[in-house]
């Protein structure tokens, strides 16, 4: 089947041209002015709108077994939830139970993943350590296209890496050529942290981030930083949160540290007030780990992301609804960590950084899509408008306006952490691979439909060899002698 996107304004992260767009089959085959239209192609009229690659969520947790329960949002009806706010591939997060092999673990991801209806991918977690785990990183990395591996350094006595962890993963990455994404929290504070704040008789979801201040992400974002460094691998921090961990990236980054960084579309427009909501259903819907900041540090986000020291932004996705959040009533600690949002990052993040001249359309283009499909080593196929890339495209209505509800939208959750507020700049139409999955207002989802995407590992560019090289003949210092009188 021939499809053509006609007249629109097509926004790649380099710039914007009016172009059509021709697709055939799953794929992009032209880009271009006034393409011709085949007798037999269904001509989509894109005028007034944007056509721009679909979104790519790099961190969701679909179905995840976690603190006693399984989010409520599944692989099909996640993805389809994405579809409807026009982004077309996530990347999931497979996380092995302590000393549960990594491949097994792997395998049971992909069994639940087959229902997915837009394409997706998986990064896998590193939660244990012995040489089995060595052993099926090399595997996953080459037989199953899984260049990323992942490391919580909070949750103690569950899932958090210790450092002798974080160096034995970190190394065997390397001689892979993966990246290290982490989860930044210092375990070891927030556990002591959590019981100071309950043995004080502070209980409810406002203890939640009383128990995990900025300094705690600020301090284990710096050290896995500084072990990369050494080490000489590339490392990708997922959902930074505040002003401390995003100077210990932008350090590093001007240092010309290969360091890149997340940031979820939540953090940059919600605040800490939310915990002191008087309702606890719906302070406790908030509890997600790191927590939501004061304002303060949602505008230095912002201005991280304008200049280019966060490259991506992600939603952390992962959902339980009002009776799974209840475990915590008489606890925060219990309280299920995680939020909703892969259906609205898309005009959240349009009705806040560009209208508001925060963000360039193609500045959009890029921390939705392109520059996650670069830094996971997916780009073109993925993330881009060019012949032979998978024809996954929104046409974006910049005018259109909504209110968001969990009334109306398509999460499988019976809350939304953006209730109520209204967005100018919404998807009119979504295409996974040259299928029409969202249109007028209605999903048209395919259940199981969704791919696997390979993610190859990168060629050894970043071999830290001169680095090394470096520090076994350090460069002499002749220092003067102090003058004494």
């Amino acid at each position: 089947m021939i499809t053509l996107i006609r007249g629109g304004t097509v926004v790649t992260a380099e710039g914007e041209l009016r172009h059509d767009v021709r697709i055939e089959g799953e794929t992009i085959a032209a880009v271009g002015p006034d393409l011709q239209v085949p007798a037999d192609a269904r001509v989509i009229d894109a005028g007034g709108a944007y056509v721009m690659p679909g979104g790519i969520d790099p961190h969701t947790h679909m179905e995840l077994p976690f603190m006693g329960t399984v989010a409520s949002e599944d692989f099909f009806t996640g993805t389809s939830a994405a579809a409807a706010g026009g982004t077309t591939m996530c990347i999931d997060f497979v996380i092995p139970a302590p000393e549960e092999r990594l491949l097994d673990a792997f395998h049971k991801w992909r069994g639940w993943s087959e229902k997915a209806a837009c394409d997706y991918s998986l990064h896998v977690a590193i939660t244990w350590w012995d040489d089995s785990v060595r052993e099926d990183m090399g595997t996953l990395a080459r037989e199953h296209g899984v260049n990323s591996f992942k490391h919580f350094m909070a949750y103690k006595n569950a899932i958090m890496c210790d450092d002798e962890t974080l160096v034995n993963s970190f190394k065997t990455a390397k001689e892979l050529g993966a990246l290290c994404t982490l989860h930044a929290e210092n375990g070891e504070l927030v556990y002591v942290l959590q019981q100071e704040i309950f043995d004080k008789g502070i209980t409810g979801p406002e203890g939640h981030p009383l128990s995990r201040p900025p300094e705690v992400e600020g301090e284990a974002a710096n050290r896995a930083i500084r072990i990369a460094e050494v080490l000489g691998v590339p490392v990708y921090l997922v959902h930074t949160s505040c002003i401390d961990a995003l100077e210990a990236v932008t350090r590093a980054r001007l240092e010309g540290q290969r360091v890149f960084a997340e940031v979820l579309a939540q953090h940059l427009v919600i605040d800490d007030s939310v915990y002191r909501d008087p309702d606890w259903n719906t302070a406790a819907h908030y509890v997600m780990s790191p927590p939501f900041r004061p304002r303060e540090h949602q505008e230095a986000l912002w201005r991280g992301l304008a200049a280019g020291m966060l490259q991506t932004t992600a939603t952390d996705h992962c959902c339980f609804c009002t009776p799974q959040k209840q475990a915590g009533l008489d606890d925060f600690r219990q309280i299920p960590n995680g939020t909703g949002g892969v259906e609205d990052r898309l005009s959240v993040l349009w009705h806040h950084g560009v209208r508001t001249g925060r963000l360039t359309p193609s500045e959009f283009v890029a921390i939705t899509s392109t520059n996650t499909a670069k830094i996971f080593n997916i780009f073109p196929k993925k993330g881009a408008l060019v012949a032979g890339a998978d024809a996954d495209v929104v046409i974006w209505d910049p005018d259109r306006t909504r209110t968001i509800s969990a009334a109306t939208h398509h999460q499988n959750i019976d809350f939304n952490i953006y209730e109520g507020m209204e967005v100018t700049g919404d998807a009119a139409i979504t295409l996974s691979r040259g299928l029409v999955v969202w249109e007028d207002g209605q999903l048209k989802t395919v259940r199981g439909r969704g791919r696997y995407i390979d993610r190859p590992c990168f060629a050894p560019y970043w071999d830290s060899q001169r680095r090394r090289n470096a520090r076994a003949e350090p460069t002499k210092v002749h220092r003067q002698r102090p003058v004494t009188k």
